[in-house]
């Protein structure tokens, strides 16, 4: 006959890595509060056998056996993670050592590239997701959600899909919601009132509704990059970083433009696509970091992920 003390038997379940039954949500909590997956496995289980018989005193016991996994502390879902800004999410995140899954449309991009094979690709329509296949051991969803078309097209991307991806964020418990939104420009109210800005604004409301001190919006303006369209590299670069260093070098003279409609148009500093992307990962790491930020702002916290 033996016993085992000192250890915690739920979490020895938990290492089993047995998937999880459809309706079941993650319950197991970091130390700072945030939900894991139930395949989540401590990184060090410390287990003491003593066994009782007749050869062996009662207080004898054996030397700890300690058990050690090498697992992601963050598993991260991005919606759109095949798009120009997804994508970007999705390769800065795997820079920095987090698990990630990728919902969108297409599933798996096209193209190779040595970080794709670390991520989970998963196609999907999000008003038709299996939100508890999707969300199983998420810490945070980050959303890329949002495109032109006509006005019942842009209310129902920018803005229901969005919507819906919070609720269900929400619902199975998932920790903090990052949500890519747009800057807030001084245009006339006729054209803000278009179903791209109203979807956006009626987004983070949401957000910041079911997330008051974990959810983030991060408000870009024009994002430059290499973005890839059917197998096309188009180079946005070429255009929004010297365009960004000289707004950027001018901007004590351009200020007092602030304030005209439309100045924002023109002299809003473009963004880069990595630094929109840092700082969403900034922002997994700092539980400080949330509410509402400007183009500058997330430039600084795409500098302090960098770090």
């Amino acid at each position: 006959m033996f016993s085992l003390q000192g250890i915690n038997m739920s979490a020895l379940a938990l290492c089993s890595f047995a998937p999880s039954s459809s309706s079941t949500k993650p319950i197991a909590l970091t130390r700072s509060g945030r939900r894991r997956s139930s395949s989540y496995c401590p990184s060090r289980i410390t287990v003491n056998n003593r066994y009782a018989a007749s050869n062996i005193t009662e207080d004898s016991s054996s030397v700890p056996i300690d058990v050690v996994a090498d697992v992601k502390t963050e598993r991260i879902v991005v919606l759109g993670g095949t798009g120009f800004v997804g994508s970007a999410i999705c390769k800065a995140a795997v820079s920095k050592g987090i698990e990630v899954v990728s919902l969108s449309r297409s599933g798996r991009p096209s193209y190779t590239d040595s970080w794709i094979d670390q991520v989970t690709w998963m196609a999907g329509d999000v008003f038709y997701a299996r939100w508890d296949e999707v969300l199983v051991g998420a810490t945070a969803v980050i959303s890329t959600l949002g495109g032109f078309g006509n006005e019942e097209q842009m209310k129902k991307i920018n803005g229901e899909a969005n919507i819906l991806a919070v609720d269900a964020a929400k619902d199975y418990g998932v920790p903090k919601f990052v949500l890519i939104s747009v800057h807030d420009y001084n245009l006339p109210s006729f054209l803000l009132s278009s179903g791209y800005f109203t979807g956006k604004r009626k987004a983070e409301s949401e957000v910041l509704s079911k997330y008051p001190s974990s959810g983030v919006v991060l408000r870009p303006a024009f994002i430059y990059g290499k973005r890839k369209v059917d197998g096309f590299e188009i180079p946005l670069d070429l255009i929004g970083e010297p365009l960004e260093r000289l707004l950027l070098a001018a901007e004590r003279f351009t200020r007092p433009l602030a304030s005209l409609p439309a100045s924002d148009l023109l002299l809003v500093p473009p963004v880069s696509v990595d630094d929109v992307a840092f700082a969403s990962i900034y922002a997994l790491k700092d539980d400080d970091f949330f509410g509402v930020f400007t183009v500058e702002q997330i430039k600084e916290a795409a500098a302090k992920a960098r770090d």
